[in-house]
C-alpha cells in the first residue's frame, strides 16, 4: 500500500466535471500503483480514516491520474477543497460489479444478454446497475431490470438506451 499527503482539489469550468472534488495521483505514485498503465483502474485503500474500495482513478495526461472525492466521503472525514488529506492506495484487482439477483435471475432466462452485459466496461456496467439500484419503487425497478435486458440484447450501451427511452 502506498501512503501520501495531498490537498483536495476542486475543477472550475470543466464540462461534465464542472464543480467535482478530487484528487490527484502524481505520475510517479501512479507508477508504482500499476507500472507502465495509462488506463483508469481501480484502487482500494483509505482516505484519512475513511476506507474505499473499487475506486477508480481516471488518467489525465502526462502520467497524472485523479481520484473524485464524494460528498459521503468529504463529509464523513470533514474535509472540503483546500484541506489536506492522507491518502493510502493499492490497486484492487480483484474487483468485481456484482450484479443484482432480480437482474442475474433475468440473465439466467436469457444468456445472450447477460454476455452482452459481461463484455461492456466496469464502468458502464455500474451505470446500469446503479441506475436499477436507484428505483424507489419495486414497479419502476422492474420496468428498468426490463429495459437493461432489452438494451443488452439490441447492444445498446446505456446512453443509447437512455436515449431511446426518452424518444418513445
Amino acid at each position: 500500500m502506498i501512503e501520501f499527503k495531498t490537498i483536495i482539489l476542486q475543477f472550475g469550468e470543466q464540462g461534465e466535471k464542472t464543480g467535482w472534488r478530487y484528487i490527484e495521483i502524481p505520475a510517479d505514485i501512479a507508477q508504482k500503483l500499476k507500472p507502465n498503465n495509462k488506463k483508469a483502474f481501480r484502487v482500494r485503500g483509505m482516505l484519512d480514516s475513511f476506507a474505499i474500495e473499487g475506486f477508480a482513478l481516471m488518467p489525465m495526461g502526462d502520467g497524472k491520474f485523479i481520484m473524485p472525492i464524494k460528498a459521503e466521503i468529504r463529509k464523513s472525514i470533514h474535509k472540503e477543497a483546500g484541506a489536506m488529506l492522507t491518502v493510502k492506495l493499492e490497486e484492487h484487482k480483484d474487483f468485481k460489479v456484482l450484479v443484482p439477483a432480480d437482474l442475474q435471475d433475468c440473465f439466467d432466462f436469457d444468456p445472450e444478454a447477460e454476455t452482452q452485459f459481461n463484455s461492456l466496461a466496469m464502468s458502464h456496467r455500474n451505470y446500469f446497475i446503479k441506475w436499477i439500484e436507484s428505483a424507489k419503487t419495486n414497479e419502476t425497478r422492474a420496468k428498468r431490470i426490463i429495459n437493461t435486458v432489452n438494451a443488452m440484447l439490441r447492444k445498446w450501451d446505456y446512453n443509447v438506451m437512455i436515449r431511446e427511452m426518452r424518444n418513445d
